[in-house]
């Protein structure tokens, strides 16, 4: 079968063509693409336009790796695909994801037995994947789907412990989480790559290939073209495994003990991708995260119709004492932060006393910028926001520190957004060491 690596799949660095002398400067460019992608992806009549979804099934399960669900999810979703978000667990819509992440599926498998799809999608984790691997259901729905010659794939430790248990990667070039790459079968070739194709089915190898995984997923059921669409608003990285950088001014200290109090509010419209690898990074960092409603109860729909369950209702958590409030972007969700009073009154508290404060995408500019919470800092934000900031100097830089504020872009640049707060706490060993665990590096 036709094999094929990462590097085809997604867009390549090129040497830049000269500029006319009439083109607008290269930001303002950038900025233009942005805004065009985000006014054509919510327009009705490029709705009214498109084909039928493709629809696309993500099982999830106890122990399933928050990062590669909710990744692949809201990527897709963003492409147009009708995705489902099934349970495994016999009777129970609510998973326990790893890392002490709550999800609501929208439907268990069971109940999706007989249904058809273009792609199905596994993500890893454990015990998730042995879960996928134990369960009939999925096992007979995978085989079904395989044998009619459509799109599968999986992630992590899914390939090994599901597909290839199950015989479907037998004969083919797969790939998948770098500690479990004896378990593949021996019928398979492994290959380390970070993304890996071959001929109807994709393997990736942990929550730091996730978004690329993600990415070749949209280009093998839409093409490249809508690929490079979905991925240019997401602010992916340049190049992928490379060390991660940030831009440091008024460098202080971070260092608030060994298990630090952290407080992520959520809300409806709060971007998932950006959200999950916030509360998963620094868990895995051994800090205390409390994920805190904004609503009226603790479960929230986010910007792409992922259900989260958060910890506590945000009236709970103003009862405790914060290291760190971090912000998650996804314009409902930026808007909401703006208008509690509660929430901004308790980051103007924070900032007030120079303690630890944060915000990714839509949240610096919607939510902190207009209550002054950016005065005399330098930040950056989603890059079509870039004019609502009254300093605009290091809007450039994909993560911004400046004292005790951090700021980022966007959900292609969450991971290295959570390591920099990883290194500002912890050390850059801890940071780095996290990284190359998540496959991120």
């Amino acid at each position: 079968m036709a094999t094929r690596p990462l590097v085809s799949a997604l867009p390549v660095s090129k040497t830049p063509h000269a500029p006319s002398p009439h083109s607008p400067p290269p930001l303002l460019r950038r900025l233009q693409t942005l805004t065009r992608a985000l006014a054509a992806s919510s327009s009705p009549q490029a709705m009214a336009s498109s084909p039928a979804p493709k629809k696309v099934l993500v099982p999830i399960a106890n122990g399933t790796e928050p990062m590669e669900a909710i990744i692949t999810i809201d990527v897709l979703r963003r492409a147009g695909a009708d995705v489902a978000v099934a349970s495994v667990e016999p009777g129970a819509a609510t998973v326990a994801a790893s890392w002490g992440v709550k999800l609501a599926a929208d439907a268990l498998l069971a109940d999706l037995a007989d249904a058809e799809f273009d792609l199905i999608s596994l993500p890893g984790g454990m015990p998730g994947s042995s879960t996928f691997r134990n369960c009939k259901v999925l096992e007979n729905m995978v085989k079904k789907h395989v044998e009619k010659g459509r799109l599968y794939a999986a992630m992590c430790a899914a390939p090994a412990m599901a597909l290839g248990t199950w015989g479907l990667l037998n004969g083919l070039k797969a790939t998948c989480y770098p500690s479990f790459m004896d378990k593949l079968p021996s019928e398979v070739q492994a290959v380390e790559s970070r993304v890996q194709i071959d001929g109807k089915c994709v393997t990736s190898r942990g929550p730091g290939t996730a978004m690329e995984y993600s990415v070749v997923l949209v280009e093998q059921l839409y093409g490249k073209e809508k690929a490079e669409e979905v991925a240019g608003p997401m602010v992916m990285r340049p190049q992928h495994g490379v060390e991660f950088s940030i831009k440091e001014l008024n460098s202080t200290s971070w260092n608030v003990g060994e298990t630090p109090h952290i407080l992520v509010p959520i809300a409806n419209g709060t971007e998932e991708m950006e959200a999950t690898m916030i509360i998963d990074i620094l868990r895995r960092a051994k800090a205390n995260v409390v994920v805190a409603s904004l609503e009226d109860n603790l479960e929230i729909v986010a910007s792409r119709k992922v259900k989260m369950i958060a910890d506590v209702l945000l009236d709970d958590a103003l009862k405790q004492q914060s290291d760190l409030i971090l912000l998650p972007g996804g314009l409902g969700g930026a808007e909401a932060y703006a208008k509690s009073d509660k929430l901004i009154a308790l980051i103007k508290k924070q900032a007030e006393a120079n303690k630890l404060y944060g915000a990714i995408c839509a949240s610096p500019a919607i939510a902190l910028e207009p209550h002054g919470l950016l005065k005399g800092k330098k930040a950056t934000s989603y890059p079509a926001m870039w004019n609502k900031l009254a300093d605009q100097s290091e809007c450039n830089n994909r993560v911004v520190i400046d004292g005790n504020l951090i700021t980022s872009q966007g959900p292609g640049t969450s991971m290295e957004f959570s390591l920099a707060i990883v290194e500002k706490l912890f050390g850059r060993e801890r940071a780095l060491e996290l990284a190359k665990t998540m496959v991120f590096i």
